[in-house]
Parts: structure tokens; C-alpha cells; sequence
């Protein structure tokens, strides 16, 4: 299984610093949905929020390690939501580059999930997820073993998922990647819904479509958020 890079305290910085950038942008559902993690040189061991928490509230030193199942392995007994983290543990098995999962019950990605379209190639940041998002059917609030294969299915070697009529997930191979992937998701789908509001949307071809997603991606060796990271990070200090 891979490990993220970097030590430790770097990991846990960017996960709660995630957490705080969610915060700020209104991506928090109060003290529901996660960003986890993989711990550094410790295969099957994830970091996650405190439950009860408010994103906002996320800091390095109070999030909890958890393992596979999402019970906790740091003897903090601190209280996590095993359920929460159901999506989570799934991803992280099935997904060893997978180093981080955000999932996310977002205005814009709710809102996305409940159409039948998905994401349409109708704005440049949605072109950088073209036919790289999969789909999974709402089953309703429990994620039994049957169910997680199937989300597991759906995702795929794809960025992320519409999780649909519930919300979005993105997977990243650093925290930074899986972020920034949710930022052009959230940016793609408030776009396309205020278009489509209009009644009119544009889209460009799939030749038009591929053709930029490969100029944005490159040959995919350096992963999404590696130039946007440290500026995020700063801005957590204004």
C-alpha cells in the first residue's frame, strides 16, 4: 500500500488545513462528512476528524487515527463516526493512491447529484473531470458491505464520484490533489447550474473536450494542487 508523501506532521497539517479551506469556502455540512487521510509509513492506519467537530474546529493535533474499519488505533478514545467513514475505508482499501478522500455535501454538489446529466463539458474546470467522474445510486443512509463494493466499483481508477441525490467524493494522491479536484467540481457545477437555470447551455465537442483535458493533465505524473497548495496554505493566515 502506498504512503502519502511526506512525514507525518506534514500530513496532518495539510489534512486540517483542508478542513479549515472547506470551512471557509461553505463546504460543511455542521459535523457531518469527512477528508481523510493515510498515515505516513503506517499501511491501514488513516487520520480523520473528531466527531462532533466543525470543520472549522479541525486542527493537527486533535485529529484521530483510525484504521480500515474506522475504529481507533491511537488510543485517544477520542469519538469518530464509524458510518462516516464507511465511504472512506472502502476507497482507501480498494484505492492504495488514494491517499486522501474528501467527501463532501456541498449546495453545488447536491445539487449536481440530483440531475440526470452529471457534470456537462459546458466550462473549462469541468473539462479536467470529463469522463473522469463515476456514479453511484443513492441506496439510501446505510453503506453495508454490498454497498461499498459498488461505490468501490463505480469509482474505479476515476478522480472522484457524484454520489447521487447525497453528494460528491474526490480521491487525490496528496491532500492537495484531492481538494483541488473538489474546488473544479465545485466551480464546474455551480457554473453549469447557473446555465442551465438560463435554460440554454453550451457545450463543446468531445474532441474539443478530450483534446483540453490532456493539455491540463500532461502526461499525469505531477499531481493536481501540487502549484496551488502553497497559496491555499497562505491563506489560511490572512
Amino acid at each position: 500500500m502506498n504512503s502519502p508523501p511526506g512525514d507525518e506532521a506534514t500530513v496532518r497539517r495539510d489534512l486540517a488545513a483542508a478542513y479549515r479551506l472547506a470551512a471557509r469556502r461553505g463546504w460543511d455540512d455542521i459535523v457531518w462528512t469527512h477528508i481523510s487521510a493515510s498515515v505516513p509509513g503506517e499501511p491501514g492506519a488513516y487520520f480523520i476528524n473528531r466527531f462532533g467537530l466543525r470543520f472549522a474546529e479541525v486542527r493537527p493535533d486533535n485529529l484521530v487515527k483510525v484504521d480500515v474499519q474506522g475504529r481507533v488505533v491511537d488510543g485517544s478514545g477520542a469519538p469518530v463516526n464509524p458510518s462516516g467513514f464507511a465511504i472512506h475505508g472502502a476507497v482507501h482499501a480498494a484505492r492504495p493512491d488514494a491517499v486522501c478522500v474528501m467527501h463532501l455535501h456541498t449546495r453545488w454538489g447536491q445539487t449536481l447529484a440530483a440531475l440526470p446529466e452529471g457534470l456537462l463539458p459546458c466550462s473549462q474546470p469541468a473539462l479536467r473531470l470529463w469522463r473522469r467522474l463515476g456514479r453511484h445510486a443513492y441506496e439510501g443512509l446505510a453503506f453495508d458491505a454490498a454497498e461499498r463494493a459498488r461505490l468501490v466499483a463505480a469509482l474505479g481508477s476515476l478522480d472522484g464520484l457524484i454520489l447521487e441525490n447525497h453528494g460528491t467524493l474526490t480521491v487525490g494522491r496528496t491532500v492537495a490533489e484531492a481538494f483541488v479536484l473538489m474546488h473544479l467540481l465545485e466551480r464546474a457545477a455551480q457554473i453549469q447550474i447557473t446555465a442551465m437555470a438560463t435554460g440554454r447551455v453550451h457545450c463543446v465537442s468531445d474532441e474539443v473536450a478530450e483534446r483540453t483535458q490532456r493539455q491540463w493533465i500532461g502526461d499525469g505524473s505531477v499531481p493536481e494542487g501540487t502549484d496551488e497548495w502553497p497559496a491555499l496554505l497562505r491563506s489560511l493566515d490572512d
